[in-house]
C-alpha cells in the first residue's frame, strides 16, 4: 500500500473505517498508575486477555463446584471430550485439517515429543539443522536430543546463518548447506517466524528442500500461529508446534498446539511416547486392554487435558473463528505497513527496521534495531507508556496486533519515539 499519510487525522480515519475496530473493546487494555491505557505492542510475547475469557473459565469452575467428577460427562462442555471442541478452530488458524491438529502440553514439551517420532538418527545421518539465531529453548531442546542419542551437541548441530553484515537468512545458503551436508542431516527444525528479526520463512520451500535430501522437517510456529497464514497442511511439513499465549491470547504459560501431517496419521511404525489419552477412546476406560493407538495428531497425547487452560483457549479461538484468519491478516498487513511507513520517516540515523519489508515475509512484528544501542531507548519508551519488548543486543520488538491495536496506537508510538530520539 502506497497511500499512507502522516498525521493523527489519517490514523483516526483508518480506525473509523476498520471493520475489526469493535474487537479492541473486547480486550482488557492494561493501564498505568494514573489510569491511562498503555500502548501495548508486545502481543508477540504475551497477548492481552479477552474480556470473555473469565466467563469461559468460570463456567468450568462452576461445573466443577456443582458436579465434581460428573462434570466429565455432565458439564455444559463435558470435560471428557473438551479438547475436541478446540480442534476445528485451531486447524483453521494454522491452515491444517482437523485430524492433523491437537492442543496439548506446552511448546517445548511438544517439540521433544515430536522429535521422539521424527528425529531418527543413524550413525551416518544424525545431524540437526536449525537457524543460527533460533529461539534459545529450541536450541537447547535439539542439543539435548543430540546428547540423548549419544552425539556431540556441537558437532551434530548445523546452523543456517545470515551472511556477513546481514540479519536475514537467505534460501540459497540453505540450499548450499543441504547440497553439501544433506546426507548427514536427519532433521531440519526451523522457527516459522524468527523471534528476533520477525522473518517469516517459506515453510513449503524449506520442506521441499529438506525432503529432497531425505530429511524430516518441522517448524516451531510460536511466533506464527494467529499471526501469519501458516498453511501447515499445504507446506507438507512433517510436524509443527506452537504456543497459544502470544497471538492466540490464552494466558501466560497456557497449553500449546501440535501439527502432524495427515500422511503420518495412521502410521504405527513411528516411535513415540504414549499415555492413556493416545489410546482408543472407545476402550480407554477398560483399563486393562493392550495399547490401541488413536489415529492422527490425537495419537500423540499422553494425559487427560487441563480444562481450565483449555477454557481460556476456547474463549480466544471462538473470537478467531468469528473474525476469520484472512480478515485478521489483511488488517495486519495494512497496520504493519503503516507502522513501517511512519518509522521510515524517522530516517536510519537512529533506528533501522531489520524485519523484511516484503509483507509476505513477515507478520505484524517489526524489529527495530537501535543505533549505538543500549537498553536506554526501550526504557524511555516504557516510561511514556509504550509496552514493547527488548532483545539483546540491540533490538526493540513491536507488534501491532490486529485484534486489539489501532492505527492511533501506531501513530502515538512513533510520535513518542520521535520525541525521545530527537
Amino acid at each position: 500500500m502506497s497511500d499512507y499519510k502522516t498525521g493523527l487525522e489519517y490514523a483516526l480515519q483508518q480506525d473509523q473505517n476498520d471493520e475489526l475496530k469493535a474487537y479492541r473493546s473486547q480486550f482488557h487494555i492494561p493501564k498505568d498508575k494514573q489510569g491511562n491505557p498503555w500502548i501495548y505492542m508486545t502481543g508477540n510475547s504475551l497477548g492481552l486477555q479477552p474480556k470473555q475469557t473469565k466467563a469461559y473459565v468460570n463456567q468450568e469452575l462452576e461445573d466443577w463446584a456443582n458436579l465434581g467428577v460428573e462434570g466429565h460427562l455432565e458439564a455444559k462442555n463435558p470435560w471428557l471430550h473438551y479438547h475436541e471442541s478446540l480442534t476445528e478452530s485451531m486447524a483453521k488458524v494454522v491452515g491444517a485439517k482437523p485430524i492433523e491438529v491437537i492442543v496439548m502440553n506446552t511448546l517445548t514439551a511438544n517439540l521433544h515429543f515430536m522429535m521422539v517420532s521424527f528425529y531418527k538418527p543413524t550413525k551416518t545421518r544424525y545431524k540437526i539443522l536449525i537457524e543460527s539465531d533460533a529461539f534459545p529453548s529450541d536450541k537447547y531442546a535439539v542439543e539435548s536430543q543430540l546428547r540423548h542419542h549419544g552425539f556431540d551437541d556441537k558437532e551434530g548441530l548445523i546452523l543456517w546463518k545470515p551472511r556477513k553484515g546481514e540479519e536475514l537468512l537467505n534460501y540459497e545458503d540453505l540450499e548450499s548447506i543441504l547440497d553439501e551436508q544433506g546426507n548427514d542431516i536427519a532433521l531440519i527444525m526451523i522457527g516459522g517466524v524468527n523471534y528476533y528479526t520477525g522473518q517469516f520463512f517459506d515453510l513449503k520451500h524449506i520442506t521441499k528442500l529438506g525432503h529432497k535430501h531425505g530429511c524430516n522437517v518441522g517448524f516451531d510456529c510460536a511466533h506464527g500461529a494467529g499471526n501469519v497464514a501458516l498453511n501447515l497442511h499445504d507446506s507438507g511439513a512433517d510436524f509443527a508446534v506452537w504456543c497459544t499465549y502470544k497471538y492466540l491470547n490464552s494466558g501466560p504459560g497456557s497449553l500449546a498446539g501440535c501439527f502432524v501431517h495427515e500422511r503420518h496419521a495412521h502410521r504405527k511404525d513411528l516411535n513415540r511416547f504414549t499415555g492413556w489419552w493416545s489410546h482408543n477412546k472407545q476402550t480407554r476406560f477398560n483399563m486393562r486392554d493392550d495399547f490401541d493407538q488413536l489415529p492422527g495428531a490425537e495419537g500423540w497425547q499422553l494425559s487427560n487435558p487441563p480444562i481450565l487452560s483449555m477454557a481460556a483457549i476456547k474463549g480466544s479461538l471462538d473470537m478467531f473463528n468469528d473474525v476469520g484468519i484472512d480478515k485478521l491478516i489483511a488488517k495486519s498487513k495494512k497496520l504493519t505497513g503503516y507502522f513501517e511507513f511512519l518509522l521510515n520517516q524517522l530516517g536510519e540515523d537512529t533506528i533501522k527496521i531489520i524485519t523484511p519489508s516484503n509483507p509476505k515475509e513477515r507478520g505484524c512484528q517489526l524489529s527495530i534495531q537501535v543505533k549505538n544501542a543500549d537498553k536506554t531507548l526501550h526504557n524511555k519508551l516504557t516510561e511514556v507508556g509504550i509496552i514493547s519488548d527488548w532483545r539483546e543486543p540491540d533490538v526493540i520488538r513491536c507488534a501491532p496486533v490486529p485484534l486489539y491495536n489501532s492505527f492511533e496506537d501506531v501513530y502515538r508510538l512513533v510520535e513518542k519515539l520521535k520525541g525521545i530520539t530527537r
